[in-house]
């Protein structure tokens, strides 16, 4: 009798899956920027909404079966709209903004209860990244080190300027004996948004990325730092997975009976700055966040004065201004003359003119609107 071939299959490699966290408000990026369709949703650079080359990103790392993405009610259709790719039930309506601690509970409930064994990477809906090859590695290998370990992997990006606008994780020792390209170090400390000195300290010492908010990990090491850290949070999320292994419509429900209850907490507060298992990926891709109108001189062409615009614009006299045209209907020349260092921003129903210093402050302009009842629908 002849001898049994040993078996040529290897064992089946844990599911991979993408959650996108696109629920936020934008408004930063007021008029364009809408509570309906917000920033992640508008096309501001290019053909394709902010969301969707969130989408296009990850594509090539998982399947579009394997991609959720976590969103608001008043955003769900829009979402819905622009992803015909993603099956309808991987587009999650939360029912009240509750940061992002919730959303990576209620994203880990969602995979959790389709595969206990897989493993996810959690990211913003809203970053360019015009590297995407480069992305995907990082991506790919923080997935492949999530699936050997137990770890919490967070993309750290290595940092070009001293920026004050992010926060900022302090790099240990590199990890050895990873073969994949991507550099891998221990966490030593996650630091709040420094001073511009600090920040400068930060950059001399190359031992510093700035924090993007992009995290990778298993199911399993989610659930066992969530009940660690935040245990009320860790059996919120598993009543929604008990549900979201029933259906989405039982899903519904429990979370809006839910929800509204959970406590606001971002996901770093709650579990990255205390877990002891946190490990930094060297994102080394090109990277930006657009957190506000003055980012987008970095990513548009410039006149000879400084002035970055969409749009048509003839100036005279005017430098380092930001101009942008949203209008769909009637767009018309810009000019400027004698304008310095100003926001300028032009929709069908509203025109925006700020200070690029006083940028951070269209947050309140946006909340005084949406206390006129005249003006509440602009917002």
């Amino acid at each position: 009798m002849p001898s049994a071939k040993p078996s040529s299959k290897s064992p089946a490699k844990p599911q991979r899956y993408v959650i996108i966290m696109a629920g936020g408000r934008g408004e930063r990026f007021w008029p364009v920027s809408r509570e309906k369709t917000p920033k992640q949703l508008i096309r501001l650079l290019g053909d394709r909404s902010f969301l969707q080359q969130a989408v296009d990103r990850v594509r090539p790392v998982v399947p579009a079966s394997h991609i959720l993405v976590i969103t608001s009610a008043a955003q769900a259709d829009e979402v819905r709209r622009q992803l015909p790719e993603l099956p309808a039930r991987n587009i999650v309506a939360e029912p009240v903004g509750r940061d992002t601690c919730a959303a990576v509970a209620l994203g880990a409930a969602i995979v959790g209860a389709r595969s206990p064994d897989a493993v996810m990477a959690v990211l913003p809906a809203d970053h360019v990244i015009p590297e995407p090859a480069r992305f995907q590695q990082v991506l790919s290998d923080a997935l492949d080190l999530a699936t050997a370990q137990p770890v919490v992997v967070t993309i750290g990006i290595q940092p070009n300027e001293p920026a004050t606008g992010y926060g900022y994780i302090h790099t240990g020792k590199r990890i050895a004996d990873l073969t994949c390209p991507t550099a891998f170090f221990n966490a030593r400390k996650f630091v709040e948004k420094p001073s511009l000195e600090r920040a400068i300290e930060y950059l001399a010492t190359g031992n510093y990325r700035w924090n993007a908010g992009m995290f990778v990990w298993s199911f399993k090491t989610i659930s066992q730092g969530l009940q660690t850290h935040q245990p009320d949070m860790h059996a919120a999320c598993l009543r929604w997975l008990q549900a979201a292994a029933t259906s989405p419509a039982a899903l519904r429900k429990i979370l809006a009976a839910e929800y509204p209850e959970i406590r606001k907490v971002s996901i770093d507060y709650a579990l990255l700055e205390k877990a002891t298992n946190v490990v930094v990926a060297d994102g080394s891709f090109a990277w930006d966040d657009l957190g506000a109108w003055p980012a987008l001189a970095r990513h548009v062409p410039h006149d000879e004065a400084g002035n970055a615009a969409v749009g048509d614009l003839v100036q005279v006299d005017a430098a380092n201004n930001i101009v942008y045209d949203g209008r769909t209907q009637n767009r018309s020349l810009i000019t400027l003359v004698g304008v310095q260092d100003s926001i300028i921003v032009l929709t069908d129903d509203a025109v925006l003119v700020a200070a690029r210093s006083e940028a951070q402050k269209i947050k309140d302009l946006v909340r005084k609107l949406a206390l006129d009842p005249i003006h509440q629908r602009l917002v």
